[in-house]
């Protein structure tokens, strides 16, 4: 594939939006995860953006769908991004947007070594440097969260509390190995093939496990008007994202855009504010200042 220079900053324009969509969507599939239950969300929002990808898939001339290789790592990856999703969405239900975030950020940085392993690609300074300021605006956080800085620290949740938490935790893990698959995946498949098949991958996974997770599709029944609204919004908003970091990441190395991943924070903080009434102190914003910096510490070395 041939990429103009200009590529580069592109694909990093383009994974920052991706961004910020991705955290609009967590906010829609949070508040409807609280109402009906996270098989169930998951499930309605994998079909009806099945339905939506599947039209962009066919408007854009596509009409021939993956096989061998390809058809395997969309398997893959479609297995591995549904156990991130109930994972990250069980616990998502349970804990502040800006915590949840916070604690997934441990997965860039297992992605950025994973790409030197998998990937081969060679880790450069500006990627570890961009790296550590994320991570410690992660830090500051995560302490003001517990009261260690002066920050106000969040309410005593008891054992739902910690279980959000080893819930993320584990989400994480898989979402690092998501990332590489992403790269991977992105060089094989157009951005319409990938949402298309992702969104039917994962509604056949967590189809086949409602039944276990005392979970049917009429479930969604139950929600209110707004709430099939905001499953709708929520599968827009998956489509954009991943369309976004899919076309990112054909064009940039996976250790150039990761840690942009910490971004994500302040998208978090800012919808959970916004939306669910939770608070952000100086330390939210002492921490997302690193976090800027780290990812201007990217796009200055993809530009020059």
């Amino acid at each position: 594939m041939t990429t103009s220079p200009r590529a580069p900053l592109l694909a990093f324009v383009a994974c920052a939006g991706g961004m910020m969509f991705f955290g609009a969507m967590d906010s829609a599939m949070k508040a409807v995860t609280i109402d009906i239950g996270v098989i169930a969300a998951l499930f309605w929002r994998c079909v009806i953006g099945s339905v939506l990808a599947g039209a962009l898939f066919w408007w854009k001339g596509n009409r021939r769908l993956p096989r061998g290789a390809a058809l395997r790592l969309h398997l893959l990856r479609g297995t591995v991004v549904a156990g991130m999703a109930v994972l990250f969405f069980w616990g998502l239900a349970r804990t502040p947007m800006a915590e949840t975030v916070a604690i997934t950020f441990i997965a860039p940085i297992i992605a950025l070594f994973l790409a030197a392993v998998l990937l081969k690609e060679r880790i450069g300074r500006g990627a570890v440097l961009a790296s550590v300021l994320g991570f410690g605006g992660v830090l500051v956080i995560a302490a003001g969260r517990l009261g260690w800085l002066g920050g106000e620290a969040v309410d005593a949740q008891g054992e739902a509390g910690w279980q959000g938490i080893a819930a993320i935790m584990a989400s994480a893990v898989l979402y690092a190995w998501n990332l590489i698959l992403q790269r991977q995946q992105a060089q094989i498949a157009s951005p319409q093939e990938i949402v298309l098949v992702q969104n039917v991958i994962m509604g056949f996974w967590i189809g086949l496990a409602m039944p276990f997770a005392g979970a049917m599709p009429g479930d969604a029944a139950m929600a209110a008007p707004i709430g099939w609204g905001l499953l709708t919004l929520a599968a827009l908003l998956a489509i954009l994202s991943l369309s976004l970091l899919s076309w990112a990441y054909a064009r940039a190395e996976a250790q150039a855009l990761v840690p942009l991943e910490y971004s994500m924070f302040i998208w978090g903080a800012l919808f959970g504010w916004l939306i669910f009434n939770e608070t952000i102190g100086w330390t939210t914003l002492a921490g997302a200042a690193l976090i800027v910096t780290g990812c201007w510490q990217v796009a200055r070395r993809q530009a020059g």
